[in-house]
């Protein structure tokens, strides 16, 4: 029998909709539950609570506020292993990937139990004779997220955290491919403490994201996904008159100095191309050693490291990574390295056929790596979002600089050297929105903020931290004066100057 998963609306369940979606299990191949797909019409319910709960929330001081993110980081802390096993159970990343995954989101929970600090404004005594000028931030209203299947807890709270801190309500639309967590994740905010309709999940497609770009009651939309899709959104949602930031894809690149600790670069690249089985947008699939012989040296010391790589099941404690999301992704992936093959990249580990015993249904897709890849190629220029390395050759430092700079993604960027000088003459000049210096997954901490550049990132704030701050707030400005007498007289329609 397989199990229903319905909208959350008003603080509980909500099972409309004669449209589903299978959920599958990338492990064995095999259906194992059902996803209602809404229409606009559960969406005008998901907002009608949404309005119904928001002035009241807005109007709970933020200290309040901040005790129910408290009692939510403590209910994620305490149920960390069942949710951890739900994200794997439907997504297919490895236990300890899925843990990261929540823990990543936790972080900007965290963030936001210091939101009456954050919200803080400015002020400014006698800015002119007798007048006092302060600013505060309030909420928009209803903000809507749109999240991606490769971080089903991580994206959500980076999103709906900040936002209700801030004292909005939340309509959030997962991915239908893994959408249990995110249920989940609501359903535990109402036990700390929130009230009914401030968070709200809807499930859908196409259908779905248009009714919330197109309904005049959401004020903002965040979204994370692949580029093409976040242009669209962020076009339409923005002529509808909605704040929004769209993050998109990526085809982040790690540059190797001749100078770089090589058994640390293998160590982090095996983890940072192959983890989560490279479904992550700050993955680093692109390996740039400078001059030959650093890419020889370095390919010696891959090969052998890459062909050790444990691919399996999720639940495997020794396994380095686990299937795909879907068949059609695995597909997707398997074409992208014939792709490169019929370029002439040189396939030196072919990942493709991998089949794993007593799951030869399962989603996998082996490790794959190629080198001598050329910018030219298109499997090089487009996002590929699987367990594959490439490695492009640099002549020299200005290549390497100039092969992240004019690649049409701009999400993050690695450099792997002792000298500090070329360190920091990389992360001044390189054309990317985030920069790691011997660090090969440069996603910042929760109190600064995410956001790349380029194809990968669509409108002018980013996530979490003060950026996310300012997304989910609009400033009021407040100029006053308390005068001692009457404000009638010859002045009193004349705009006050600081004079």
């Amino acid at each position: 029998m397989l199990r229903d998963i319905d909208h959350f609306i008003a603080g509980g369940a909500h099972a409309a909709g004669d449209r589903t979606s299978d959920v599958f299990d990338p492990n064995q191949g095999a259906v194992q539950a059902r996803v209602r797909l809404g229409t606009a019409l559960d969406l005008d319910r998901a907002v009608a609570a949404a309005r119904k709960a928001q002035p009241a929330w807005a109007a709970t001081n933020p200290q309040k506020r901040a005790r129910v993110m408290f009692r939510y980081k403590e209910l994620i802390e305490a149920n960390m292993d069942d949710l951890a096993a739900l994200l794997s159970s439907e997504h297919g990343k490895v236990l300890a990937d899925s843990r990261g995954d929540i823990q990543r989101g936790l972080e900007v929970i965290e963030y936001a139990c210091g939101i009456p600090q954050a919200l803080k404004g400015e002020y400014t005594q006698g800015a002119g004779p007798g007048i006092d000028v302060y600013s505060m931030r309030q909420p928009l209203g209803i903000g809507a997220g749109i999240t991606p299947f490769n971080f089903p807890a991580m994206i959500p709270m980076w999103m709906f955290g900040m936002a209700i801190a801030c004292g909005n309500a939340f309509i959030l639309k997962p991915s239908e491919r893994d959408p249990s967590v995110p249920v989940r994740l609501a359903e535990l905010m109402k036990e700390a403490g929130l009230p009914g309709g401030i968070l709200n999940v809807v499930h859908g497609d196409k259908e779905m994201v248009h009714a919330i770009l197109d309904h005049p009651d959401i004020a903002a939309v965040s979204f994370v996904g692949s580029s093409d899709i976040a242009q669209y959104i962020y076009s339409r949602g923005t002529a509808n008159g909605k704040r929004v930031q769209a993050f998109g894809g990526a085809k982040n690149h790690g540059i190797v100095m001749p100078d770089a600790d090589l058994d640390q670069v293998v160590n982090d690249l095996t983890g940072a191309a192959f983890g989560s089985a490279g479904e992550r947008c700050m993955a680093l699939p692109v390996v740039v050693p400078v001059g030959n012989e650093t890419a020889e040296r370095l390919r010696e010391k891959l090969i052998p490291a890459i062909e050790q790589l444990r691919v399996g099941v999720s639940s495997d404690p020794d396994a380095h990574y686990g299937p795909v999301v879907s068949k059609a992704h695995k597909e997707r992936i398997e074409s992208y390295i014939q792709m490169c093959v019929d370029e002439g990249g040189e396939l030196v580990v072919d990942g493709r056929g991998f089949s794993l015993q007593g799951n030869e249904e399962g989603f996998f897709v082996g490790p794959t790596f190629f080198d001598h890849v050329k910018p030219s190629f298109r499997s090089y220029r487009e996002e590929i979002f699987g367990p594959v390395l490439q490695m492009v050759r640099a002549a020299d430092f200005e290549e390497a600089v100039r092969l992240p700079s004019e690649h049409d993604y701009g999400n993050g960027v690695a450099i792997f050297t002792r000298n500090g000088h070329a360190a920091r003459e990389f992360v001044s000049r390189v054309n990317v929105g985030m920069v790691g210096v011997n660090v090969p997954i440069p996603v910042p901490v929760s109190y600064h903020s995410f956001g790349g550049w380029k194809r990968s990132g669509f409108g002018d704030i980013g996530q979490y931290g003060q950026e996310g701050l300012r997304f989910w707030t609009k400033t009021k400005v407040v100029t006053q004066r308390w005068p001692d007498g009457s404000v009638t007289g010859e002045n009193a329609f004349v705009i006050p100057t600081m004079g």
